[in-house]
């Protein structure tokens, strides 16, 4: 009997040990999920910010004032524009 109690008792130990470590294992998880969802939003912040910076270097008129300051281009005269038409 007491041989059963023992062996009864490892058991009750090893398995208070493993809920033990499964906490542990359940708190390190979490916490890791936090970490990279905190990642994810600062990442979605500066794709945001990269979009609206790309918008403003892209923007039409800066473009148009890059081309003609530091390129000296100008826009032709309407006899010199040619439209091509695509083929079907």
């Amino acid at each position: 009997m007491a041989r059963l109690n023992l062996i009864l008792l490892a058991v009750a130990v090893a398995c208070a040990l493993a809920v033990v470590s499964s906490n542990h294992r359940a708190r390190k998880l979490f916490t890791e999920l936090e970490r990279e969802q905190n990642r994810m939003r600062e990442l979605e912040v500066e794709w945001g910010q990269l979009q609206l910076e790309q918008s403003t270097w892209a923007a039409h008129a800066r473009v148009e004032k890059i081309a003609r300051e530091r390129l000296g281009m100008k826009v032709p005269a309407p006899g010199q524009v040619v439209t091509v038409e695509a083929a079907k």
